[in-house]
């Protein structure tokens, strides 16, 4: 079977190929020379490994249950069961914006299983989020990590590693609080990070100086927006006419809208996405084109649009190897203080390049039914 699109055509085996591909990949990832590994004055964290409690394994995590959600891929569940069977026999590690992002797929878990083993993470976890997160001034959630306090500092990734699993949570436990919370944070993060001129976003705010650092519109935090926008409409089931509903999706298509412009020949989003001397990225194209072809599938965006996403799928099948390592992704990244700290980041395998790959082919089999 296959399917012919405006601007890809690729039978859908292919696709699940690649798919089954990549899912294998993800639980082979590791630092094996400690090359990536980051050093906070002493505390080294691993940042790439499949087997660590953090963001780019809570990311991993979500696309691949995403998967087994909609293709019922025994492998894909297989993944993430036994993530979290090891990781709990372990022990959860400690509290922050980033270990925070695999609680979104633990609810989703419970959700579907009603284990009973989840109820304590999602609601402690959940409670520290609400009462014991740093915060900056005008309430929003602080980007402390592990090392840096990041001191009334706003990030584009904390929506989506922080926000949509309160939210989530909150829907599942009957907490409107933990709803409210969840809606006030997008509205603080859009404020501050938002450029009204393109509508891009920038990486971070600081409120100790008022500024954003390099002003650097970075694919992947702008990547975290286009994926959050239409995942925190689904799990707050927000209506039509809902005045947040109406006010993230006329900035979605602010972004998606500067994203066409500045997509390159090759379907892929450069580094910083208004620089074509930064080098193509990956992982954010991944994001982008899940984000873009969700939003087109719910009538959030214009059919128009399904057009970038689909030359951005054409583009990543290109990068996947034969090992379903996908290439040109780059390293976990700090907040920089320059555009050239962007550019000269690192690329190697990360677990959330396979796993933000498996979220937009997903959704692109949506379009085959």
């Amino acid at each position: 079977m296959a399917i012919i699109l405006e601007e890809l055509f690729i039978p859908k085996e292919v696709v699940e190929d690649n798919i089954d591909r990549l899912i294998k990949n993800l639980t082979e990832i590791k630092d094996t020379d400690g090359e990536f590994i980051l050093d906070f004055d002493g505390l080294k964290v691993d940042d790439k490994s499949w087997t660590i409690w953090n963001w780019p394994q809570g990311v991993g995590l979500y696309g691949i249950y995403k998967n087994y959600r909609i293709t019922k891929n025994p492998a894909a569940l297989k993944v993430v069961n036994d993530w979290f069977e090891a990781r709990m026999q372990e022990g959860a590690p400690p509290k922050n914006v980033n270990t925070m992002a695999p609680l979104l797929t633990m609810a989703y878990l419970y959700e579907d299983t009603q284990d009973t083993r989840y109820i304590p993470y999602l609601e402690q976890w959940a409670e520290w989020v609400m009462n014991e997160m740093p915060r900056t001034k005008e309430n929003g959630l602080q980007h402390e990590t592990y090392g840096p306090e990041n001191k009334n500092q706003l990030w584009d990734d904390t929506l989506m590693m922080t926000v949509l699993p309160l939210a989530k949570i909150g829907k599942l436990f009957n907490r409107p609080e933990y709803l409210e919370e969840a809606r006030y944070q997008f509205l603080i993060h859009t404020k501050y990070l938002m450029d009204k001129r393109t509508g891009l976003w920038y990486h971070g705010w600081t409120f100790e100086g008022n500024h954003n650092y390099a002003e650097a519109f970075w694919a992947r935090g702008n990547c975290w927006l286009t994926i959050a926008i239409p995942e925190i409409i689904e799990i707050l089931e927000l209506p039509k006419g809902d005045a947040l509903r109406e006010f993230l999706l006329e900035t979605l298509e602010a972004q998606v809208r500067a994203l066409a412009e500045y997509q390159s020949e090759s379907g892929l989003w450069h580094t910083l996405i208004d620089d074509p001397t930064s080098y193509v990225e990956s992982s954010a194209t991944a994001g982008f084109a899940y984000g873009i072809l969700k939003a087109v599938h719910k009538h959030y965006l214009p059919k128009t649009y399904e057009k970038v996403a689909y030359q951005a799928i054409e583009g990543l099948l290109t990068q996947i190897d034969e090992n379903g390592t996908v290439q040109n992704v780059s390293v976990g990244t700090g907040m920089g203080d320059s555009l050239a700290f962007y550019k000269n980041i690192g690329i190697t395998a990360m677990p959330y390049g396979q796993s933000l790959t498996v979220l937009c082919l997903t959704e692109l089999l949506v379009s085959y039914c």
